[in-house]
């Protein structure tokens, strides 16, 4: 008797002892530590949220700009690797140069002209972060400020984040609610929400760096892409978009049949020289404006994996890893020149400087939506 109330009370303690686990002790696919993220910032908790779906899909994110840290896929032999670049701790990712790794992006995503942009007849000036413009939000845009965190069940992920009035400048208070569902279809779903109570501009994005093949296993330039879109806003020798719609057909940016990524991205073309490859926005094809469409779909020939955007913004942005150089990230990788590439659904940028582009513009009482789908599957 006294043998078995001792092992009673062993596996009691053992269970209770399990319950205690912190979400530092909980075991991850992709081998990172929950513990080298878990601090407090500004008077919030940081820490590091698991998501998972049926099929084996997993997905590491912390509420530090809501940034994706780990996303775990399938070859098409069921090996699964880490698919997007990304840094092994909290203090990597608010000291490197590298300040977008797998971040949400606001409260402009891309670039302002010169910082600037008028509403109403009042000049706002922001802070400028990318030589004279400003890009992603400035320096204290949405990738470096701590979300509320609300994990709603294994698959959901709910962040949300109050940009005070005048943040890095911006008019009006700035209400945002950002849905990430891991669903059983191997979907990476973002929802955004965004209500103000000032006249303002806001365009939201992610900004995920993908490798197929797994971070930091070499360059994406053999990864084969097909985007939907006839056209693009070319730019200038600072990036900024001429206020151009011009057609993809008979240049390297025509990615309406499927090519590898690299073909033609040394091309003897001054849009590929400016942005060192590519770094521009394509006009989606959409057969009803606010539809959910097929933006883009990329292929990793080695791996088999496949990649396939879906969005109802009009725009996506194709970057491809341009100015990566010797970033050591996560396992002791390093990342260099075209090792990722990102694909950005978006509005225009400098859309609130070009009035021929979709508007920009979010007024009180309007709630500003954006999905954006990453469904991933191989072949």
């Amino acid at each position: 008797m006294k043998n078995i109330v001792t092992s009673f009370v062993y596996v009691l303690i053992i269970i209770v002892m399990a319950g205690a686990c912190t979400e530092s002790e909980i075991k991850n696919k992709a081998n990172m530590d929950p513990g080298k993220f878990e601090t407090e910032l500004n008077g919030k908790q940081v820490s590091l949220y698991k998501l998972t779906n049926a099929n084996g899909l997993e997905m590491l994110v912390t509420n530090y700009g809501g940034r994706v840290v780990s996303l775990m896929t399938p070859d098409a032999d069921g090996n699964f690797a880490d698919i997007v670049l990304g840094f092994d701790s909290l203090q990597q990712y608010r000291t490197s140069e590298e300040a977008f790794f797998g971040a949400a992006v606001g409260r402009y995503a891309n670039r302002i002209a010169n910082g600037k942009f008028s509403i109403d007849g009042e000049e706002y000036q922001l802070p400028q972060n990318d030589g004279d413009n400003t890009l992603h939000g400035g320096p204290g845009g949405f990738h470096n400020v701590v979300w509320d965190a609300e994990k709603k069940d294994e698959q959901t992920l709910e962040l949300s984040y109050v940009s005070p009035d005048k943040e890095m400048n911006f008019p009006g208070r700035l209400e945002v609610t950002m849905t990430y569902t891991l669903t059983n279809k191997n979907e990476f779903r973002i929802y955004y929400e965004a209500t103000t109570n000032k006249k303002t501009v806001c365009n939201l994005t992610h900004h995920s760096f993908f490798n197929l093949s797994g971070a930091g296993e070499g360059t994406i330039t053999d990864h084969k892409i097909n985007i939907n879109a006839d056209s693009i806003t070319p730019v200038n020798s600072s990036l900024i978009p001429t206020g151009e719609i011009q057609s993809v057909k008979g240049t390297p940016f025509d990615f309406t049949a499927s090519l590898p990524i690299g073909k033609r991205i040394d091309a003897d073309n001054k849009q590929l020289q400016i942005a060192g490859g590519y770094d521009h926005n394509y006009v989606l094809n959409h057969e009803k404006e606010g539809d959910i469409t097929l933006a883009a779909r990329v292929i990793d020939p080695e791996s088999g994996r496949i990649l396939k955007v879906f969005t109802d913004q009009p725009g996506m942005q194709l970057y491809t890893g341009n100015f990566l150089d010797n970033i050591h990230g996560k396992h002791g990788k390093v990342y260099d020149k075209r090792d990722a590439f990102c694909l950005e659904t978006q509005l225009f940028p400098d859309a609130p400087n070009q009035p021929e582009f979709p508007s920009a513009v979010l007024k009180p009482g309007e709630t500003y939506t954006h999905t954006c789908i990453y469904k991933f599957s191989y072949k």
